[in-house]
């Protein structure tokens, strides 16, 4: 692991496998750059570099905004930093909302040799949280009430019943979640504010790759082919190998190594 500096004074922890073209992996909701390992080394095993990081407020990563409003930009120039530090011009495989980010970072100019986006969550203005969703997040991080944050999250932003959250609070897995509370307000700031692709993000010059798993939330399979049509000449692959909004990354990485060349 190292660390890399964003252009607010922010440590992001970067991780490579790898000797080949640097491939960005881009996490969703609640992942951090270990929960990649997996991809990380499957693109290595085809004559790639995988690069993971923590991204803002997760793992081994900071958070330097201090008292300054929640800003998608601060995670653009995060990312921006990563690909300084990969060289090069690298493709980006960005699952969940780390697709969204990746679509929205080539938009603002973030060089990208290839976008391939994995079940981007883009409501285009239908059935979005509420208005103040990301305030409520917010107040309850300050309130030092990160698992009710953690909650709501996974009730309002997700979509998670709440017979389900009940069961998740009883594990381990729930308690791993409150220390990553903070990046709920990142990740929920992002999707509201491109809930529908831009026209500079439709416009992007790089070539794009929709990922879908065959078994999939209908609401990510119906987004996944709405930006298909939305983005001209952008293709669609249905992974059969995905379910339920886990890219498998054996798969995933013959895909990307296969358009790379």
């Amino acid at each position: 692991m190292e660390h890399v500096t964003s252009s607010d004074g922010t440590a992001i922890a970067v991780h490579s496998t790898g000797d080949g073209a640097p491939v960005i992996v881009i996490g969703g909701a609640f992942s951090q750059a270990r929960d990649a390992a997996e991809i990380a080394t499957a693109l290595a095993e085809r004559g790639l570099r995988g690069v993971t990081y923590d991204r803002r407020a997760r793992g081994d990563s900071g958070d330097e905004r201090g008292d300054t409003p929640v800003d998608p930009q601060r995670e653009v120039d995060d990312l921006a930093a990563v690909i300084d530090w990969a060289g090069g011009e690298p493709a980006l495989l960005g699952h969940s909302s780390g697709a969204v980010l990746a679509l929205f970072a080539a938009s603002q100019g973030v060089p990208a040799r290839h976008l391939f986006l994995s079940e981007p969550p883009f409501h285009f203005g239908e059935d979005d949280p509420s208005p103040d969703f990301v305030d409520r997040l917010q107040t309850a991080v300050d309130q030092g009430r990160g698992a009710d944050a953690v909650v709501l999250f996974q009730r309002e932003g997700v979509g998670l019943p709440d017979e389900m959250i009940a069961q998740l609070r009883q594990t381990p897995l729930f308690d791993a979640l409150v220390p990553l509370a903070q990046s709920t307000v990142y990740d929920a700031t992002l999707t509201r504010d491109v809930s529908t692709p831009t026209p500079e993000m439709v416009a992007v010059a790089a070539p794009v790759t929709i990922l879908c798993g065959e078994q999939t939330f209908p609401f990510l399979s119906g987004a996944a082919h709405r930006l298909a049509d939305t983005i001209p000449d952008a293709e669609l692959v249905i992974m059969p190998e995905s379910v339920m909004h886990r890219l498998d990354a054996v798969a995933g990485a013959r895909i990307v190594a296969e358009r790379l060349g």
